[in-house]
């Protein structure tokens, strides 16, 4: 028996947020964290974003998973909110009564903000050269 056949049964969830993305794996288990192989308060180092990532399963109540997040692109902050969302979608795959409780809170939202592009002719997506009249 493998190691890995004991954490065969997962539930799944996929995040994204600003250009993040997390594929997020739930197992029955202790409640441990970890973030492209590491926990994930060493991998962000922010109470913050910790607790952040906590938010849905502190909301259902749920502390009895293991959570493995694989996340690529975008910064800390945008990371932590992506496995925020693939978290809380995982827990509706999990048990559909969740949904609830989660929707009020908007944990199921995803966060459509994103960086503007920038316009040509000007110097960031809204910033303008200086104008000279003479």
């Amino acid at each position: 028996m493998t190691a890995n056949a004991t954490q065969e049964r997962y539930y799944y969830g996929l995040g994204r947020r600003k250009s993040a993305i997390a594929r997020v794996r739930l197992y029955p288990g202790d409640g441990s964290i970890i973030v492209n192989g590491q926990p994930a308060n060493e991998y962000f180092g922010r109470e913050s974003l910790d607790l952040k990532v906590q938010q849905p399963l502190r909301t259902v109540d749920a502390g009895g998973f293991n959570v493995v997040a694989k996340v690529i692109g975008g910064g800390l902050s945008g990371q932590a909110g992506a496995i925020r969302l693939g978290i809380s979608r995982a827990l509706v795959v999990f048990d559909e009564a969740n949904r609830k409780p989660l929707r009020a809170e908007g944990l199921l939202t995803r966060d459509p903000r994103v960086k503007e592009r920038k316009k040509p002719g000007l110097k960031r997506a809204r910033k303008r050269p200086q104008y000279t009249k003479r």
